[in-house]
């Protein structure tokens, strides 16, 4: 009879330990996709901001440009590049690529004021290049606020939420729209042409 109940014992610990390890392999493989789904929203933004130098100085090429929309471009894609490398947390990354995007959408519909940049075939591969890129950062962003969604619900759902207290399993933040601007579709103004 003492063998029994030792038996039962034994299954029952078993049994909690490996509730417990599942729960907290869960956590951690959440916490990497995470971390995964970031670092590819990461390499789509690196790229947008690689290519922004070349759309500026494409359409600097024009004598009749308009120098404050490109100001407002590199001076958005600075700030864009500096919280990268200054390792800015989630919503500071997102505010300053919000303002980037409110930049670009200014830029593109300024040059459609100017048949003749709209035909110039390097400023045509550079908007194609853009939109692939501005495609990709939009999936890799859905893609980073569901897997941050998960995450989140297994670190506040009971009894998950317990271990993610244990071992300090902390919510991450949304990559969301941040600026009214941004918000907004361009406004295209084909009277100032």
């Amino acid at each position: 009879m003492g063998w029994v109940i030792l038996g039962i014992v034994v299954v029952v610990i078993l049994i909690i330990i490996g509730i417990f390890a599942g729960g907290y392999n869960g956590l951690v493989n959440l916490r990497n996709q995470v971390k995964n789904a970031w670092a590819q929203i990461d390499v789509q933004l690196k790229r947008r901001h690689d290519l922004i130098p070349n759309l500026v100085e494409t359409v600097k090429g024009y004598k009749d440009y308009e120098r404050e929309t490109l100001e407002a471009v590199v001076k958005a894609r600075n700030v864009a590049v500096q919280a990268s490398s200054a390792g800015a947390g989630v919503g500071e990354r997102a505010k300053a690529e919000g303002e980037l995007s409110g930049a670009l959408a200014r830029l593109l519909v300024v040059v459609e004021r100017y048949p003749d940049l709209k035909a110039n075939q390097n400023f045509l591969a550079l908007q194609e290049e853009l939109t692939s890129t501005e495609n990709k950062i939009s999936f890799s962003r859905q893609y980073y606020n569901d897997s941050v969604l998960r995450y989140n619900n297994k670190t506040q759902m009971f009894p998950s939420n317990i271990l993610a207290g244990m071992f300090n399993f902390k919510a991450s933040e949304f990559f969301q729209v941040t600026t009214e601007e941004e918000k907004q579709p361009p406004k295209v103004d084909f009277a100032k042409a």
